[in-house]
């Protein structure tokens, strides 16, 4: 495996620390920080954002990554109008789990040419600078004033300011809009900034300075190299000896915007379009696209990062930033990415949750909530046959606490949705029911509950069949036959009882 620079987030187990770090630097890259004796985190092995996705709060779109001093940095887009968008943030992680948010490390106030649609950022460090290129004006001509800059900084978070005082890249050259850039450092110390709108997409050399462009053997500064069904959004990574470009597709502003990728042998391609490798997924989110990847060094363990937006809204600025586990096939292909849906909230944070009655708050790993007549609180999901897993941790002996599911046109109240719900009851019972505004009761089935006591709560609806299981995920507690609800949200709720709930999973089936 290659250790690359940007598309690769660089962390050493430590008991390899020494020879990755000389790796690192032989390649031209960031050697990882040795980690303090006993405080090294745990190497990053997750199926998905097992703290829940999004990963950050707030609208961002357009993400790309980085490793420095073994901190972790996503530096995206402010998804908001173009003439809000005069400022980038970055957010920056120990262990890819709590993040810490650094607003405005650049602004408008810091390039004499740009002043709206800054966008796409692409981090990278060398010779001991921290640059950041980014696009600007969201030019439609070659006669309008903006395209690709350059900042630079001492340190990742910035401030950073611009490099050369105007565009490194401010025309429209083999049709490709200057926006959407990515820059990677190959192994020879080569770096090459990679962009495009408009369909196409160009590649071209930088200079070890990386504010100026050099030029290919032939004389020329830019080459096309424009893949079947390109939008924009290329994003380059070297993995055993090949190099990957991915691209999105299709509208930024619709469900349909996705990520294709090629593989060649050549950073110059050819780069022929092998298949089609992230796509919106109608139980989970939209949109998802324009990514990054993440690459653990010492291991093969890959991440894909990336924008989406929920499936309950429709705005073209309602982005928001995710990551899953990305995996390869034994001849190197990528297969195709799983959204998917885990909450154990070690981030403290119920991001992604909307509640409706209750008091909600998560701490100390766990989602709980105080006592109340049928406050619950519900992902942006849609899924019709899943396995929904929860723990449940009922606060006391009353009232009953579990999992809603299939959910639909939630608000405050007892049952105030249509949608189902089973939980596990202070008076020794599992129950399960149907709730429209009333509640009807489906089953029940005997069961010791003790307050303070943790149970694994399991619901598995297939069609009409729809099963409960507690603790032991062999047998079922309950199940029952009924066609009333085909889909929607997942989420939790209690009633005449506070609780606390931990390691949420929904898959399908």
């Amino acid at each position: 495996m290659d250790l690359q620079r940007c598309k690769s987030w660089r962390r050493s187990r430590p008991a390899r620390i020494t020879s990755l770090a000389l790796t690192a630097l032989l390649l031209g890259g960031v050697a990882p920080a040795a980690p303090t004796a006993g405080a090294a985190p745990a190497i990053p092995d997750y199926s998905t954002a097992e703290g829940g996705n999004p990963f950050v709060d707030g609208w961002y779109a357009d993400p790309d990554v980085a490793v420095y001093g073994g901190r972790y940095w996503v530096y995206p887009t402010a998804s908001r109008p173009y003439s809000e968008q005069t400022y980038l943030d970055a957010f920056s992680s120990t262990d890819l789990v709590h993040w810490t948010k650094h607003p405005d490390i650049l602004t408008t106030a810091s390039v004499s040419w740009a002043n709206r649609a800054v966008w796409a950022p692409a981090p990278i460090e060398r010779d001991g600078k921290y640059f950041l290129y980014f696009g600007a004006n969201d030019i439609q001509s070659n006669a309008e004033s903006g395209g690709i800059g350059v900042a630079v900084a001492d340190k990742p978070e910035g401030p950073y300011v611009d490099a050369i005082g105007a565009p490194l890249v401010g025309q429209f050259v083999n049709g490709a809009q200057p926006i959407d850039q990515d820059v990677f450092i190959d192994s020879d110390g080569q770096a090459y900034l990679y962009y495009g709108g408009w369909g196409h997409a160009n590649v071209a050399k930088l200079n070890r300075d990386m504010t100026s462009l050099g030029t290919f053997p032939d004389g020329s500064t830019f080459k096309e190299i424009t893949p079947e069904n390109y939008t924009e959004g290329p994003q380059m990574f070297k993995r055993g000896g090949k190099y990957y470009l991915m691209w999105s597709e299709d509208g930024w502003t619709g469900p349909n915007y996705s990520v294709s990728y090629a593989i060649s042998d050549s950073p110059l391609g050819p780069f022929a379009k092998i298949d089609r490798v992230l796509a919106q997924d109608p139980a989970v989110a939209k949109g998802s696209g324009h990514n990054s990847v993440i690459n653990v060094p010492g291991t093969d363990t890959w991440y894909i990062l990336y924008h989406r937006r929920p499936l309950s809204r429709s705005g073209a600025n309602d982005r928001q930033l995710a990551y899953d586990r990305m995996s390869f096939n034994a001849d190197g292909t990528i297969q195709p990415v799983t959204m998917k849906v885990r909450d154990d909230f070690r981030d403290d944070n119920a991001l992604g949750w909307a509640t409706y009655g209750g008091s909600w708050s998560a701490a100390g790993g766990r989602y709980a909530t105080t006592s109340s007549y049928g406050g619950k609180a519900l992902l942006d999901t849609n899924f019709g046959n899943f396995v929904q897993d929860v723990d449940v941790t009922p606060a006391s002996a009353s009232g009953d606490s579990g999992v809603v599911f299939r959910a639909t046109q939630p608000a405050v109240g007892t049952d105030s949705y249509r949608g189902y719900y089973a939980g596990v009851s202070g008076s020794g019972r599992v129950v399960l029911g149907k709730a429209a505004n009333n509640w009807t009761p489906l089953a029940s089935a005997a069961l010791t509950v003790r307050p303070g006591t943790r149970y694994h709560l399991r619901v598995e609806a297939v069609g009409s069949s729809i099963k409960v299981f507690v603790d032991d995920m062999t047998t079922p507690k309950i199940s029952v036959t009924d066609t009333t609800y085909t889909s929607g949200a997942n989420g939790v709720r209690v009633f005449a009882t506070g609780a606390a709930f931990d390691n949420v999973a929904i898959a399908k089936r």
